[in-house]
């Protein structure tokens, strides 16, 4: 190997880890869509905290490993928003998990994932990535306003907080606001990285208006997560979650977790981003959920919201995967379930600007689309999903692309 083929493996191995402001700004990005679920499944289904946030660190830091590239952990949408609007057993999500390792090692270890992803027309990925980034859009607004599904249950607008309304005005949005407005100015600075100032600003505000009881019953120590915290589920919580939980969550997996995240992240990444293929996703997913079926945790997935999130914020390697891993991973060995005390510093409202940005950003990937055929195709899959759900909008969007590259049809 010649001196020029060593130093251009020095300059990609440099750009696969880097550790600064940007990255820890970008290494935030994503937690809008995974702390409001992780939090709800944990006081709502009983989910450890210390088994839920120790899987979540260990596969922020090896998909970055693996992949090369800054990498989104987020929560399996459809499993998460059902476990919390019905209050099911933590054991039915253990169940899931277990069975989206099996789903979704046969279908990428066997490569059946590669020629379904390549026959899916890029108007359909562009559908997906615009109905995902409105979704998180409509719910960051829902969390600012007080009225996601799980304010709704703690019936606070602001759960964790001793103030709830200025006047007639909820606290959420003076705070999603006012953050709005430092993150539409600082969305470029590298000085003072947007990411940052708005959960920085965040945890200020949590510790001068929060309830403090968390912090209060911290106790420093060495923990270590529990194998099995459930036991094993039995053969009726394995039905019931086949049937309710991970027959509706494979579609949308497919769709925006593998095949859309996989189109973004060669978007962002042409040079680096080669290891992002269908295959890995689904096997990278399937490992993760079968480490959360151990430690009782959530089924996890890589979203192409939190990819475009983590990207807008300022992540370019997988330095940042590292970043946010080893903060989760400190958090659960030293704090255990005390954790949820610092969890609960963050207001709902600026997970709620995170959320907005990135499914503005992940919404903006339609920009591509040249002819009226194939921005009919997206606007056909949101409006699909938004009577219905992602799922069916992918769906009838792929039958729908297919049969309109006949010249008989126009729209």
């Amino acid at each position: 190997m010649n001196g020029n083929q060593d130093a251009a493996i020095q300059r990609s191995d440099n750009r696969s880890y880097r550790f600064n402001r940007m990255e820890l700004a970008g290494s935030l990005g994503d937690l809008g869509t995974l702390l409001p679920l992780s939090i709800g499944m944990i006081l709502i289904n009983g989910l450890n905290p210390l088994g839920l946030f120790a899987g979540v660190g260990l596969f922020y830091i090896f998909s970055g490993l693996y992949f090369n590239v800054t990498t989104p952990v987020e929560p399996m949408k459809v499993i998460g928003a059902y476990a919390i609007a019905t209050g099911i057993s933590a054991s039915h999500i253990q169940a899931s998990s277990l069975w989206i390792f099996i789903v979704l090692m046969i279908i990428g270890g066997t490569g059946i994932i590669t020629p379904i992803g390549r026959s899916i027309p890029k108007p359909v990925i562009r559908g997906v990535q615009l109905s995902t980034g409105v979704l998180l859009v409509s719910q960051g607004v829902k969390l600012m306003l007080g009225t996601s599904t799980f304010q709704a249950l703690r019936q606070a607008a602001e759960p964790f907080l001793n103030v709830q309304a200025v006047g007639p005005v909820p606290i959420g949005l003076v705070i999603g606001t006012l953050l709005g407005v430092l993150t539409l100015l600082l969305l470029d600075n590298r000085r003072l990285p947007a990411a940052i100032v708005v959960v920085g600003a965040g945890i200020g505000t949590g510790l001068l208006l929060g309830m403090g009881d968390g912090l209060k019953q911290i106790q420093f120590g060495f923990y270590l997560p529990d194998w099995l915290p459930f036991g094993i589920p039995s053969a009726g919580d394995f039905t019931f979650a086949l049937l309710v939980l991970v027959l509706p969550q494979i579609p949308m997996t497919l769709g925006n977790a593998v095949v859309a995240n996989a189109d973004l992240s060669h978007q962002y990444f042409p040079d680096d981003g080669h290891r992002v293929t269908y295959r890995s996703l689904c096997i990278s997913m399937a490992l993760a959920s079968l480490l959360s079926f151990f430690l009782g945790g959530m089924p996890m997935c890589h979203g192409a919201g939190g990819l475009a999130s983590r990207y807008r914020f300022g992540a370019r390697t997988a330095g940042s995967n590292l970043i946010i891993g080893t903060i989760f991973i400190a958090l659960t060995l030293f704090l255990g379930n005390h954790l949820m005390g610092v969890i609960y510093l963050l207001p709902m409202s600026a997970l709620g600007i995170l959320l907005i940005f990135a499914g503005g950003q992940l919404s903006l990937t339609l920009l591509d689309m040249q002819t009226r055929k194939d921005l009919f195709v997206p606007v056909l899959v949101l409006g699909i999903t938004l009577a219905t759900n992602l799922a069916a909008g992918f769906l009838i969007g792929i039958a729908v692309a297919y049969a309109l590259k006949s010249e008989k049809l126009s729209v």
